[in-house]
C-alpha cells in the first residue's frame, strides 16, 4: 500500500516511514483539507472539491488493500472497513450532489485516527506528544 499511497499522494515529503505512519499521515493531511473545506464552504470551491476528492481516493486506496489476498488484517476488521469506505463513497456522492455534509467524513477520519471530536492533531506514532 505504501508505493500506492505515495503516488496518490506526492506531496509527502519522501521519508523514512512505518506503512502505519505513512497512513496516519495521509489520514490527517486529508481530514486537515476536508476540515479546511467545511469551514470555507463552496466558497473555495476547487479547494472543496480537491479535498473531496482525495479523501475518496485514499478510501479507494484503502480498499483496495483491504480486498488484495495479502491483506493480513483479520476478516472481521476488513469487513468493517470495506463497509465503512462504502459509507464513505456514499456519502461522498451525497455530498457533491448537495445532500450531505463534510462533518460525517471528517469525523469518521478522526475516529480512524484516534481523535476525539474536541481534540487537535495528534502525536503521530514515534513522535513525542
Amino acid at each position: 500500500m505504501q508505493s500506492l499511497a505515495y503516488k496518490a499522494y506526492g506531496d509527502i515529503t519522501k521519508r523514512t516511514a512505518s506503512d502505519k505512519q505513512l497512513e496516519q499521515a495521509l489520514f490527517l493531511q486529508i481530514t486537515e483539507a476536508l476540515e479546511s473545506a467545511a469551514e470555507a464552504g463552496r466558497k473555495d470551491f476547487l479547494g472543496w472539491t480537491d479535498a473531496i476528492h482525495r479523501n475518496l481516493e485514499l478510501w479507494t486506496i484503502l480498499t483496495t488493500d483491504l480486498l488484495s489476498p495479502d491483506n493480513a488484517l483479520p476478516h472481521e476488521l476488513k469487513g468493517n472497513l470495506l463497509s465503512i469506505a462504502n459509507f464513505v463513497r456514499r456519502h461522498t456522492l451525497s455530498v457533491l450532489s448537495g445532500g450531505g455534509e463534510l462533518d460525517d467524513l471528517i469525523e469518521i477520519n478522526r475516529n480512524i485516527l484516534g481523535i476525539p471530536a474536541a481534540a487537535g492533531k495528534p502525536a503521530m506514532e514515534g513522535e513525542a506528544a
